[in-house]
């Protein structure tokens, strides 16, 4: 425990059984891996970007704790409008309560509900909207195409957007990874506000498609990276929720093995997921790791965890644990 902090020590003292236990024996696993020169992959479902897991994923990306990210284009615009409009947002602490007309009265008065944090509509998306918009127009003007995450990294890295800053932009994990350029994977990136309206310019014939790379193109990528970042210690994933944001990214690793028939491709050197749902055989999206083993993802002596608990408590204490705090 040399050199760790009170958050490290509260853990080391008292999460002792059950998924407490399962925590702090996944955050050991991961700083292991670190300490052995391995890299880790952030898989981010859920809403987390709302709910700001931002104040530490920041800081792991920073300390390079996370070398490559797969999320939901949710969390990817979240985060951004949560740095440029965090003071206008509305929290509804007792939102179980909400009747169907509180939820339509939510609506009129332009807030999209996030279980408990309600999002402005004008302040947060049509504020990023009008930026990303020029971004895509001009690409296509000059016959380039990018992908969903680097048309935002240029958007932050310019500047323009910091005269609407509303938090300490180091609380902003898109913020964090686009000064390190750290590779993201957005499968699915069209099931978001963003790609949306994308979705809305090309039908009305002001884009085309083909100007924002998605789908296969991230799959290319990502195969390209994990061959030349898998050797030695390995690629952990660290998965946060189900969904396309996990499926998508680990399957990397049997479709090289199998499809492109690269016999010896290293399987994932961790897996952890965090889930507030039990997972169950023939649940393909919250498979135990036991099943992953079938599917080629990872090995028999890969070191898995499943914390089932709510990410917004267990992954700030993991990573702080990996940080030292």
């Amino acid at each position: 425990m040399t050199g760790k902090g009170p958050i490290s020590h509260f853990i080391a003292k008292h999460f002792l059984h059950f998924n407490s236990a399962a925590l702090a024996d996944a955050a050991k696993a991961y700083e292991a891996l670190m300490n052995s020169g391995g890299k880790m992959m952030v898989a981010m479902a859920g809403a987390m970007s709302t709910a700001e897991l931002g104040i530490s994923l920041a800081e792991m990306i920073r300390n390079n704790k996370v070398h490559i990210i797969s999320c939901t284009g949710a969390n990817l615009e979240e985060d951004i409008m949560n740095l440029v409009a965090h003071s206008r947002y509305k929290r509804v602490p007792h939102y179980q309560d909400l009747s169907p007309q509180d939820e339509h009265e939510l609506l009129r008065q332009q807030y999209n509900r996030v279980t408990d944090t309600c999002i402005p509509e004008q302040e947060a998306f049509r504020r990023i909207e009008k930026h990303i918009i020029a971004r895509w127009k001009e690409a296509e003007a000059q016959g380039e195409r990018f992908f969903p995450h680097e048309y935002m990294y240029q958007m932050l890295l310019s500047g323009e957007l910091k005269q609407y800053y509303d938090i300490d932009p180091a609380n902003s994990w898109m913020l964090a990874a686009a000064e390190k350029n750290i590779p993201i994977v957005v499968p699915g990136w069209e099931d978001s506000t963003l790609g949306n309206v994308f979705a809305a310019y090309c039908i009305k014939g002001e884009l085309k498609p083909g100007t924002v790379r998605a789908g296969v193109e991230y799959m290319i990528e990502l195969t390209d990276w994990y061959k030349k970042n898998s050797a030695g210690a390995g690629v952990g994933f660290f998965q946060i929720g189900g969904g396309i944001a996990g499926d998508f990214p680990i399957c990397v690793v049997p479709m090289m093995e199998q499809d492109l028939k690269w016999k010896g491709t290293p399987l994932w050197s961790y897996f952890c997921q965090i889930s507030d749902s039990t997972t169950s055989y023939g649940s393909y999206s919250g498979a135990v790791p036991n099943e992953k083993i079938t599917w080629g993802k990872l090995s028999v002596d890969t070191p898995h965890f499943i914390v089932e608990s709510d990410a917004t408590i267990v992954a700030p204490l993991i990573f702080a644990w990996v940080l030292g705090w």
